[in-house]
């Protein structure tokens, strides 16, 4: 493989340009060794010339194939040189939008200057835990890298992050202590996590100001050490700064500003606070206006002051505190406003009285006659005398300038100090992780002291990041066992000596400065006498004298001498400082104490507990002021340098290189000469080219194997892949000639060759390449495959020119056959029409004849008809009147035979009349004179009911037959008279016809001679009527034609009908689609709302568990205080820590008495925790009134709703019951209208009686009328009892009603006295959501009685409905009476009274009965009520628990209401036995040992048959404690076990049948439907237990979370590499080459995860669940779950791993998917809604399989991924990576077309899905056939003492 080989026609080169740096070429013409130039052509399509150097030949850097360009990591490209690495970092930054990018162990971060979605808390869950390959690059990934080593290696961790001002330096440290503040969290109440954030708005505040680069520029360094403990949790931080830029207070460049503090406290000047600081606009003082660019764009200064005093407040700097630092702030911007005068040429003034030192003074409180005076004055000690010197003005403006960095410098360090004070905690430190965000290499036009120090500290940084680079290098060499050749690089160790060294630029400069008379020319000719001619990285400019240029690692710089010895003195006027430490104001003072005494706002601090901090101070003297400045600031800053080295050395190094990709803020614009700049500058490039002399590229065997086995043949396959790969390189890669070993060395590597004649190294795991030999082997790859793609192609091709062929002559077969059928079938046409035609015409000439003689058979048949129809007529005139005549006749006799009879049968029935009416008479004197007897009355009062009811039924029967006799003797008289008009119009009408026949029978010789007359017009006519019918015939012809013409309109008016029916039937089709959608999704809507709250619900649940285990785990700490210090209170023994049903008022009461007891402990505490505790309990007070006021402020809007109900409803009751009264008086005058008739009655009766025979106090007058009275009185007495059982209810309803309000209102002031003893917001928020459920609850109870009040007003209405009915039949019943005889009226009223009675009664008894039943209801459900409200009321006021709560606890009792039923299948244990019982039967049940063999459900059957037995013993404590240690045990089992499926499985499955039981047999109708007889008999009898079933379904949920937890924990490792990195389907997806960080490898090694893995541990899930009994509907909730941590897990990855996003990788996810829904299938469990969980990922999965080029593949994109987000399909399309160099990326335009498409969509912009996210989960009832007698216990679960009933 010579440099022939490899520079050939179309190998593409990269070529240097000036605008570009390098430019991409063509080869036009292969290469031969010798040729002194390349044919080359540009992407534009321009031809170039390339010429080489004729000394050493270079060849230009080859480029990289397409696929391996935008790789994650620089060390994975095959040609490792400059152009590469620019070019794959423009691809990623600007084409696919990635700001990160590994090269080594170097992150580069490029500035986006965009916002973007990459930092949220899913993006840092999804790098947790994750190995640092496995995942895009990424800051989080850097920092998981840190924590893992951290607490893997036990070492220390920095992450160094460096880059030029607004590369992103401080951002990206921001995100990294982010990320260690959400992944560790604090292991101390206070939030140190949150502190350690709230330090960077200070810190940005008063150190980062607005630059020409960067709008937020960090002018200080600072190394941040975040300290954690053993088990890794934050518990503080220590920040240390360094080189503060002191000259930025008093001087800003153009479109610069001062720091960021000065411009916040201009733009709060308003604040009432800020009046006395006497601030104004920041225009109007000289330190914050000289940059004329006093904002920034998107920044709201006042509101970035009110972060900045919150982080203040969050980190313990009280307000007084800050008040008094804004004020020593707002006192330099006036100093910066004094203006000193010229009094001569050596001597200033300030004027008197200026303002803005009055202000100054009075701000810091110190006199104005001596800061005047000194700021103009110098004094000067000698060793006798001291002399006070005036100043010229310029030096009295610079001694004020330095006055004010002097001032800004102590404040600066003065907060950094007590940042760190708030931040450290008196935890003992473990470990830590430090971030050092600090500066990077800088040049500009002129360099100062600042750059130098800045490009020194780099130097220093450089050369340790050169070290720990090639020390990893030759570890991994040294691991693989590989023959390790030192590497020559660049050490920049003479630099540093040239700066740090004895006699060099620092120490000339220190000895400068203490020089009486040294000045910066003087220093600059000791560094030209010293250094120029002894060491070759120092120069002198040629132009000036006053400059040096120093040759740095990354460039050479040149500084300008002035100012150097100034700012490294960096001296201040003694003087001065006397005043200021002379002030009244405290801070200031403290500013410039010794740092010993400085007070903390914050309370002392305690010691670091063991902690070992290191100074980053210099020690201060404590003498005088002067010597307090001895030390000049090199110095200073080069101790301080030293001692970071020191801290860096000592720790694992992490790299982060922030790189600016432009200089005009521009978002994801990339400037190659820029970026190139900085790559240079940051040791990139440097990492490059040591790894590019080694073997960069590095590949497993397996790796190798799997991605060119295309390359092998079969034979050279051998069983071990070792050896494998060994043979096939051997061929492959062939030694080429020693002769141009030189050449092809050269152009791989970019000039720095090797000597080495190795291309590649075998290690012990891996294959080691040397640059440029990956990329000859995917040359040889990309080949073969192209070989067998075009033998693909040719083959494809030849098949479809056959098939095409085949088709064209099948085609011309078919035609011609078409074609001579055609024919045929004309020549038959024609045939046929000649035959037709022949045939029409013979019938056409017979149609004709046969017409011609029916017209003149017709024409005879017509004459013939007209005479025989007048014979006929003749005839039957002459019959008619013959027959009339007869029925005349007929009628007559008949007429006068009736009225004889009529005359006869009067006449006898008169006499029958007369005789029985004297029997008649003679028949009653007789009875009359009988009925006197005592005997008849007898007689007669025995058989007075039959009788009476025998008359009535007589009567009733004549009536009746009277009635039909009449009807049948008026309807006779109508018949006949009817008959008689009819018979006499008859005779009328026959005699006026004999009249006529006689006149017509001298008219027959008329009528002959008219017949002659006819015939001759019948002949006439004929004629006329030929006529007639060749006109009608035209006529015929028309009105067809019209009507043809009318069909064709009617059949288009058809049409258009039919079409607008149609029309009229899509739309309503639509309409009806359009509202079944509607439909549809205010359905789905609620079901979501239904989700939601379920979710919420069980989130609350899952809440409380984490604090009931948190109380847990506090007492627990507190009991081992406790045992640890002697004379410490202990806990009861019998105290359980699962208690899991404590109020919150119990809890925080016996952490308070834990608290007492800890008093020895907490003692020695320090003062500075307590106040923070002061303070945190202060505020939680306020919340805690807070929350006090809202509750209070909802109770009495509930109290005021409540008032307008109860309102409303009395107002509706009062007119319903004004309405019952109106109906009631009606009924009464009706009442007693009736019995004012009766007594009339009766009055008649007796007066009627009287005139009779008999006496009125006759016996049996007697014996009625007393058989009335009674049944009248008796009726009264019942109605007197219905209306007082009436309004007996209606006074019971309004009691209850007014009591129902009465314990609404004690529920209200319960909850109000205890939300004033509740003692957290925790609290208050649970006492409130008991509130609004209690509210609920009577809500339904007020909807209940008005719904049962309507009801009851229905029925009362019905009553008065049938009351008027039976009114008006009284009174009909009355009218009938009165028109009957006496006797007949006494029978019919007593018979009507008796039945009338006995009606009222009955129904009287069955009203009294549904009252009776619908009062014990009402009695039953106000025990319920008032038990329920009982046990509130006593939980909250007493401290008592709920039905989850220990045995041993105070129990309030429990009114459950009973029923009385006698069943039985039971079981028996004694009360001593149950702890042994729940021992047995929960605690030590394994379900892998005993428990296999048992029945599904067994040990919930067993406990409610215990439960049935104590529900049977009326014993409510039996069955409290067994429901309670039931609930507490299975909690305890699974705190203990809760990590093992098959445990949490079984309880869940055990809960949940123990809940279906005791919903089976509670008694509830809803759940016995499918019950046998037998099991009904089983149901509880006395206890309802319904709390209890919420309390076990509460438990059920939990136990559901904990189960999907430890499902979760056991999937998660598998999903990622069985659903992404295994290939399922080999050959599919070649592995392509990777850098240092190595991904997991997706060829199936041992102990790797496949699919089938997680296939096998579904069904293992499965069948653990099915053989505990698990419901069904259980089953579907958990597996559709897993489905979605599978699709979630899955989809996540892929969206932040770019190697996957392919289209081979989009293959094996929906094979994988697939596989997924076959196992759906054999499981049964396609509907459960898991198929639907993968929807994102398959829709993932067809994005990376679709075609991605024109604009229909784009709108078929966004029909397709409708389950996908748009930042989700975007970041895919960017991620698309080709594999192979037969596929294509996604362009940008294209890209830009999806997201104008989805730009209408509303969607969250959320990237990643939730991954924690649980489906609330139900419990449908499912019945259990089995039967409770049947269950026998097995001896292994030791439960012999219990005793079946």
């Amino acid at each position: 493989m010579a440099a022939s080989e490899l520079y050939t026609k179309r190998a593409r080169v990269w070529v240097p340009d000036a605008e570009e740096v390098w430019k991409s070429a063509e080869l036009t013409k292969d290469y031969k060794v010798g040729d002194a130039s390349l044919q080359l052509q540009l992407e534009d399509g321009t031809n170039l010339e390339h010429k080489l150097d004729p000394k050493t030949k270079n060849l230009p850097h080859l480029r990289n194939p397409d696929i391996l360009v935008g790789e994650n990591d620089l060390t994975a490209l095959s040609y490792l040189h400059e152009p590469a690495v620019l070019h794959n970092l423009k691809v990623r930054f600007t084409d696919s939008k990635l700001i990160y990018t590994y090269c080594g162990i170097v992150l580069v971060a490029i500035n986006p200057y965009e916002t973007l979605p990459i930092y949220g808390s899913d993006i840092i869950n999804a790098y947790s835990g994750q190995n640092m390959g496995d995942m895009d690059p990424h800051i989080f990934a850097v920092a998981e890298e840190a924590y893992k080593q951290m607490a893997r290696d036990e070492r220390n961790q920095s992450i160094i992050v460096s880059g030029e001002s607004g590369a992103g330096k401080t951002v990206s440290a921001k995100y990294a202590m982010r990320y260690f503040a959400t992944v560790s969290g604090s292991a101390s109440e206070a939030n140190v996590e949150e502190k350690v954030l709230a330090s960077n708005p200070i810190m940005e505040a008063i150190g980062n100001a607005k630059t020409t680069r960067n709008d937020n520029s960090s002018r200080f360094g600072k190394y941040i050490e975040i300290g954690f403990d053993n088990r890794y949790r934050i518990i503080g931080a220590n920040m240390r700064t360094y080189l503060l830029e002191k000259s930025r207070v008093v001087f800003q460049a153009d479109d610069e500003r001062n720091y960021h503090i000065f411009y916040q406290l201009c733009a709060s000047a308003q604040l009432p606070e800020f009046k006395n600081l006497r601030l104004s606009k920041a225009g109007d003082f000289l330190y914050t206006r000289q940059g004329r660019s006093p904002v920034i764009e998107g920044v709201d200064d006042s509101k970035e002051l009110c972060t900045t005093r919150n982080a203040f407040s969050l980190l313990g700097i009280n307000e007084s505190y800050q008040m008094g630092l804004f004020q020593v702030l707002a006192a330099i911007l006036h100093l910066g406003n004094v203006e000193i005068k010229d009094r001569d040429s050596d001597s200033s003034i300030i004027a008197p009285n200026n303002a803005h030192l009055t202000a100054f003074c009075d701000l810091v409180g110190i006199t104005y006659q001596d800061m005047s005076h000194w700021l103009c004055h110098r004094k000067l000690k000698t060793a006798t005398e001291t002399y006070v010197k005036t100043l010229p003005r310029l030096q009295a403006t610079n001694a004020r300038d330095a006055l004010s960095k002097h001032i800004y410098a102590k404040l600066f360090n003065w907060i950094v100090e007590h940042v760190n004070k708030a931040l450290v905690t008196n935890v003992k430190q473990h470990s830590f992780i430090g971030v050092l965000d600090i500066y990077g290499f800088e040049t500009f036009e002129i360099n100062s002291f600042e750059q130098f120090c800045i490009n020194y500290a780099n130097e220093k940084l450089q050369q340790q990041f050169n070290m720990h680079v090639f020390k990893l290098e030759q570890e991994e060499y040294m691991r693989e066992e590989i023959p390790w050749t030192l590497i020559d690089f660049y050490d920049n160790q003479p630099c540093i000596n040239l700066i740090e060294a004895k006699m060099g630029i620092l120490d000339l400069l220190d000895e400068e400065c203490k020089m009486p008379r040294g000045s910066d020319d003087s220093w600059a000719q000791k560094l030209y006498n010293t250094h120029l001619k002894t060491c070759s990285l120092f120069e002198k400019p040629r132009m000036s004298n006053r400059a040096f240029i120093i040759q740095h690692f990354a460039d050479k710089v040149e500084y300008q001498c002035d100012g150097f010895l100034e700012k490294n003195k960096d001296t201040v006027n003694e003087e001065q400082i006397n005043v200021l430490k002379a002030s009244k104001f405290d801070l200031l003072v403290e500013l410039f104490q010794d740092e010993g005494k400085a007070t903390s706002p914050t309370g002392p601090v305690p010691g670091t507990g063991g902690r070992t901090r290191l100074s980053v101070k210099p020690t201060k003297n404590q003498d005088t002021s002067s010597k307090e400045h001895k030390k000049t600031v090199g110095c200073q800053f080069r101790n301080s340098l030293q001692m970071l080295m020191e801290t860096l050395n000592a720790t694992t190094p992490h790299y982060v290189r922030c790189i600016k990709p432009n200089d005009f803020k521009m978002a994801f614009t990339f400037d190659p000469k820029r970026a190139v700049q900085q790559l240079r500058a940051c040791g990139v490039l440097e990492t490059i080219r040591i790894s590019a002399a080694g073997f960069p590229s590095r590949w497993t065997y397996q790796e190798f194997f799997s991605r060119y086995r295309v390359l092998m043949k079969q034979k050279d396959i051998l069983p071990d892949k070792k050896l494998t790969c060994r043979g096939v390189l051997e061929k492959l890669v062939q030694v080429f000639p020693s002769s141009s070993l030189h050449i092809f060395i050269c152009c791989l590597m970019g000039r720095v060759c090797s000597q080495d004649q190795d291309k590649y190294q075998f290690g012990k795991t891996k294959i080691f390449f040397r640059a440029g030999q990956v990329a000859y082997l995917e040359k040889l790859r990309a080949d073969k495959l192209r070989a067998a793609c075009i033998r693909i192609q040719k083959t494809i091709r030849c098949w479809l020119a056959r098939k095409k062929y085949l088709r064209q002559r099948n085609a011309a077969i078919t035609i011609q056959r078409f074609t001579r059928g055609y024919q045929a079938r004309c020549l038959a046409k024609f045939m046929r029409r000649t035959q037709a035609a022949t045939v029409i015409q013979k019938y056409q000439r017979m149609y004709v004849a046969k017409k011609r003689y029916r017209q003149k058979q017709a024409a005879a048949l017509a004459i013939q008809t007209i005479l025989r129809a007048y014979m006929a007529r003749q005839k039957y005139q002459a019959l008619l009147r013959e027959h009339k005549v007869v029925i005349i006749q007929k009628h007559a006799r008949g007429l006068l035979a009736r009225r004889w009879y009529k005359r006869c049968l009067r006449a006898i029935v008169y006499l029958q009349c007369c005789t029985r009416r004297m029997k008649a008479r003679r028949e009653l004197k007789k009875l009359k004179i009988e009925a006197r007897s005592v005997e008849h009355f007898k007689k007669l009062n025995k058989g007075m009911e039959n009788k009476i009811m025998q008359l009535q039924r007589k009567i009733d029967e004549q009536n009746k037959d009277n009635r039909l006799m009449n009807e049948k003797l008026n309807g006779l008289e109508t018949t006949y008279s009817t008959e008689s008009e009819r018979m006499r119009g008859e005779l009328n009408r026959l005699r006026g016809a004999e009249e006529d026949a006689k006149v017509k029978g001298s008219q027959v010789t008329s009528l002959q001679e008219e017949l002659e007359r006819l015939k001759k017009e019948l002949s006439a006519t004929q004629q006329e009527k030929k006529t007639i019918e060749d006109w009608a015939k035209n006529y015929r012809d028309e009105m067809e034609k019209m009507v043809s013409e009318l069909k064709d309109q009617n059949g288009s008016l058809k049409k258009e009908k039919d079409d607008l029916n149609r029309s009229i039937q899509e739309q309503s089709q639509q309409m009806t689609e359009k509202m079944a959608r509607v439909v549809a999704e205010e359905t789905h809507q609620l079901e979501t709302d239904l989700n939601e709250e379920r979710s919420r619900y069980q989130n609350l649940l899952t809440e409380h568990l984490r604090l009931e285990e948190k109380y847990d785990d506090l007492k627990e700490e507190m009991v081992s205080v406790r045992h640890s210090k002697p004379g410490h209170r202990r806990t009861d023994s019998t105290h359980s820590s699962n208690e899991s049903e404590y109020t919150y008022n119990s809890e925080y009461a016996e952490l308070e008495e834990s608290s007492r007891a800890a008093e020895d402990v907490t003692r020695g505490m320090d003062t500075s925790l307590t106040l923070k505790l002061q303070k945190r309990l202060t505020e939680l007070e306020q919340e805690k009134q807070s929350l006090r006021n809202e509750l209070e402020n909802k109770e009495e809007q509930f109290q005021r709703a409540r008032a307008r109900d109860d309102a409303e409803f009395k107002k509706a009751r009062g007119a319903e019951l004004e309405y019952e009264s109106l109906k009631r008086q009606e009924l009464e005058s009706e009442n007693k209208k009736l019995k004012h008739d009766l007594s009339e009655m009766r009055q008649s009766l007796l007066g009627n009686a009287a005139t009779g025979a008999g006496a009125p106090g006759s016996p049996a007058y007697k014996v009625l009328l007393d058989q009335l009275n009674s049944s009248c009185e008796e009726l009264e007495v019942r109605k007197e009892e219905v209306l007082i059982l009436r309004s007996q209810l209606v006074s019971q309803k309004e009691a209850m009603h007014h009591k129902d309000e009465k314990e609404t209102m004690t529920e209200t002031s319960v909850y109000v006295d205890d939300v004033s003893k509740l003692k957290d917001a925790d609290e208050i928020k649970q006492a409130y959501v008991g509130l609004k459920d209690t509210n609920r609850l009577l809500e339904q109870q007020l909807q209940t009685q008005r719904r049962s009040y309507d009801s009851e007003v229905e029925a009362l209405r019905g009553e008065l409905q049938n009351v008027k009915e039976e009114n008006n039949r009284q009174q009909q019943l009355l009218a009938q009476n009165l028109q009957l005889p006496p006797e007949a009226r006494i029978e019919a009223s007593l018979q009507h009274e008796i039945t009338r009675l006995t009606n009222e009664n009955l129904d009287l008894m069955e009203q009294l009965e549904k009252q009776d039943r619908t009062i014990r209801k009402l009695k039953k459900q106000l025990k319920v009520y008032s038990k329920r409200i009982g046990e509130m009321g006593a939980g909250q006021t007493e401290g008592q628990t709920s039905p989850g709560q220990m045995v041993d606890e105070p129990i309030h009792p429990v009114n459950i209401p009973r029923r009385e039923k006698d069943f039985q299948g039971m079981l028996e244990y004694k009360k001593e036995d149950e702890l042994k019982l729940v021992k047995n039967l929960i605690l030590e049940l394994k379900p892998r040992g005993v428990a296999v063999n048992l029945i599904p459900g067994l040990p919930a059957y067993i406990l409610f048959m215990c439960l049935r037995h104590a529900d049977y013993l009326n014993d409510d404590q039996k069955v409290r404690t067994l429901l309670t240690s039931t609930i507490n045990s299975i909690k305890k089992i699974l705190k203990k076990r809760g990590d093992d499926f098959e445990t949490v499985s079984f309880w869940l499955a055990n809960t949940c049948r123990f809940l279906h039981c005791l919903k089976q047999y509670s008694g509830d109708p809803a759940f016995m439907k499918h019950n046998t007889s037998r099991q009904n008999e089983h149901c509880l009898s006395n206890f309802d237990l319904a709390e209890y079933r919420q309390v076990i379904s509460d438990l059920a949920i939990q136990i559901y979370q904990q189960l999907i937890k430890c499902m979760e924990y056991i999937l998660q490792p598998m999903i990622v590499s069985g659903m992404l990195e295994h290939e399922t389907i080999q050959g599919v997806s070649g592995v392509k080459p990777t850098g240092l960080r190595k991904r997991t490898s997706s060829i199936a090694d041992e102990g790797t995860y496949t699919l089938d893995s997680i296939l096998r541990q579904l069904s293992a899930f499965h069948s653990i669940m099915c053989q505990h009994g698990a419901d069904p509907e259980l089953i579907r909730q958990v597996v559709k779950q897993q489905f979605y941590i599978i699709g979630a897990v899955t989809l996540n990855n892929l969206l932040l791993r770019k190697d996957m996003c392919s289209w081979s990788k989009g293959v094996q996810i929906r094979y994988n998917v697939s596989q997924l829904e076959e196992w759906l299938r054999d499981k049964g469990l396609m509907m459960c809604g898991a198929k639907e969980t993968l929807e994102p990922l398959i829709q993932a999965a067809q994005l990376l399989q679709v075609k991605k080029k024109t604009d229909e593949d784009a709108e078929a994109i966004c029909s397709m991924c409708q389950a996908l987000t748009t930042a989700q399909i975007v970041k895919i399309l960017n991620l698309y990576t080709p594999v192979n160099e037969f596929e294509e990326r996604v362009s940008v335009a294209f890209i830009r077309t999806i997201q104008t498409r989805l730009r209408d969509r509303c969607e969250t912009p959320q990237l990643l899905m939730d991954t924690k996210m649980i489906y609330p989960v139900t419990f449908p009832f499912n019945h259990s056939g089995l039967a409770l007698e049947t269950i026998q216990i097995p001896g292994s679960l030791n439960l012999a003492f219990l005793t079946r009933v």
